[in-house]
């Protein structure tokens, strides 16, 4: 199986590289290669996402992606998030899978990731005004809806809807299109909830969901709040999925230039998006899980600086490739 490898900038190329390392010992079969993207591209070609880069993916069995963003480029015409935006639409991965994990909280945001704010149509009017158009089509909601239901199955059969239905118009329709789809998983509980309502409960009581549904600038923002209490971004994983093609797996986290090259990036949520490749990605649920144990049980002995301890992102490593030989 060929993975592609897009280690992008900052952290990106560092836990990149601890996932060749752990994956080399887990699973020596599959077939990494790099390729240029993001700010690293721009500096190479011009271009966050080079041509070759997307036939790369296009061809591969999963893409596997480190993080991009350089301070140099953040108000720049041409800027590396827009490589991860054109990836997504490319390969058509329409449904993000963000689990988050810690003590009795046990949950998993599903968020549309092909549609609304960050797509619609954008521009500025000759009299200054800025717009950005949130729009969704009704076959969107329902795909990603079925895809939350079918999850839930597998879980505690529990899906939160969030939306902003007093609000907006195309929550509006979000919430009537679930409303349809959930009435074909009868063993699925359903309920609506508002996104002020959601975000406050997610702090208060995070144990209380199980499969949070939403779109995409919600599942952005709420998925990054759901990390930060059961542990913060450096645990945090991703995989992003279609009906067909690769998969994209990365972590939440961005390509954090403020300790980038100082080897204390926490590795642990691209280790836990390797996992999610090997289960989601791969159809491998056995190895999946025998790296999530190896990263869990890494991390209780081995702390990196941001978990309070002095782990180095090399130090982790060696802890689970250790807890991996056991």
């Amino acid at each position: 199986m060929k993975i592609v490898c897009l280690p992008g900038d900052g952290i990106g190329v560092e836990v990149t590289a601890a996932a060749r390392e752990v994956l080399a010992v887990l699973a020596p079969d599959l077939e990494l290669e790099d390729h240029p993207f993001g700010g690293a591209a721009i500096l190479a070609s011009g271009t966050p996402f080079p041509d070759e880069t997307l036939a790369a993916c296009r061809q591969a069995d999963a893409v596997l992606l480190g993080a991009v963003g350089l301070p140099r480029f953040d108000a720049a015409d041409v800027r590396p998030e827009q490589g991860l935006i054109a990836l997504r639409k490319a390969l058509d991965v329409y449904a993000n899978l963000r689990p988050s994990r810690q003590g009795p909280v046990d949950l998993l945001v599903v968020r549309e990731l092909v549609g609304g704010l960050y797509y619609g149509p954008k521009g500025t009017r000759d009299d200054g005004t800025v717009f950005d158009t949130l729009e969704y089509h009704p076959s969107q909601v329902e795909r990603i809806a079925h895809r939350a239901f079918a999850i839930a199955r597998g879980r505690r059969r529990r899906v939160t809807s969030v939306d902003k239905a007093n609000v907006l118009e195309t929550s509006r329709m979000w919430r009537r299109v679930v409303t349809e789809v959930a009435a074909q998983y009868p063993d699925v509980e359903l309920e609506h909830v508002l996104v002020d309502a959601a975000a406050m409960q997610l702090v208060t009581a995070p144990e209380r969901f199980d499969v949070i549904l939403t779109e995409n600038t919600f599942g952005d923002i709420l998925s990054d709040e759901a990390s930060a209490v059961t542990g913060g971004l450096g645990l945090a994983a991703s995989a992003s999925l279609g009906d067909g093609g690769p998969g994209i797996f990365e972590p939440v986290h961005g390509s954090a230039p403020d300790i980038a090259g100082r080897g204390i990036a926490n590795p642990a949520a691209m280790l836990r998006s390797a996992a999610l490749m090997l289960e989601h990605g791969l159809g491998r649920p056995d190895e999946a899980r025998r790296l999530d144990t190896a990263v869990d049980r890494a991390l209780e002995r081995s702390p990196t600086p941001d978990l309070g301890g002095t782990a180095t992102t090399a130090g982790a490593v060696a802890a689970v490739v250790e807890e991996l030989r056991r």
